[in-house]
């Protein structure tokens, strides 16, 4: 490809001024993306790729980000395997001759991507996680039973019991949210984001003071009602609600 056609087929970045608060997103959602267990070029990339609204090329990507080729070519790849990014056909062939080439797009769903990294991270560290507890425990559980008398070996095997009750409760609870789907998602949490905190908490404190018999059974009669049963029995019981408050 000549130099000219190089020029052509790029695509601008705009205003220079929108390009380096560009830049400066992106570098800050790399440093971020460690607490989310994402590497930072990946992060980095995603960011840029969001902000710019648009599909690029990896070599716009690269020299943008100022990244070598390998190192561009590993994040894009790395951010398209968690379901950041989609790889398409590159749109832009002014000048040029041949088969397209590929490009990159962030992907536009907010929600979409957000439950592709809940689910990618579920399988990378929660999963693995409870494995190795199971095995622990199993390994302390054995060793108890060759040395009885030893109490630290049971309080050890305790703790990790309960351990594992945690974390498997709190790997479901992931799981649940990246089985959702984009817009059950965001109608779930835009729901919980109108209730006020005072609310929530009262709520929460109510439900610690009725039997779990009780609440269970609740959630699985509404649970085996049709939508339009769901909405009328919702209807009817804040109607009582508001009756024994008075």
């Amino acid at each position: 490809m000549t130099d000219a056609a190089r020029v052509l087929d790029a695509a601008p970045p705009g205003s220079p001024i929108a390009e380096e608060i560009r830049l400066r997103l992106a570098d800050a959602w790399g440093e971020m993306g460690a607490a989310w267990g994402v590497a930072p070029a990946i992060a980095r990339v995603h960011a840029y790729l969001m902000a710019r609204q648009e599909p690029l090329t990896e070599r716009e990507v690269r020299e943008a980000l100022g990244l070598s080729h390998r190192a561009a070519s590993l994040a894009l790849a790395e951010a398209e395997s968690w379901g950041l990014v989609e790889r398409i056909a590159e749109p832009r062939r002014v000048g040029r001759r041949g088969p397209a080439g590929a490009a990159y797009q962030a992907i536009g769903d907010h929600w979409r991507w957000f439950g592709r990294v809940v689910a990618e991270r579920k399988v990378r560290e929660g999963d693995p996680i409870i494995v190795v507890l199971e095995q622990t425990v199993a390994d302390t559980s054995t060793a108890l039973r060759e040395n009885p008398a030893d109490p630290d070996l049971l309080r050890l095997r305790d703790w990790l019991s309960t351990f594992l009750v945690f974390v498997r409760l709190f790997d479901r609870a992931v799981g649940l949210v990246s089985r959702l789907e984009p817009t059950e998602l965001e109608r779930a949490l835009r729901l919980l984001g109108e209730v006020p905190d005072e609310t929530i908490l009262r709520l929460v404190t109510l439900l610690d003071g009725l039997a779990d018999e009780d609440v269970l059974g609740l959630v699985d009669a509404l649970s085996r009602l049709s939508p339009q049963a769901a909405g009328r029995a919702t209807r009817m019981m804040s109607g009582v609600v508001r009756t024994l408050v008075r």
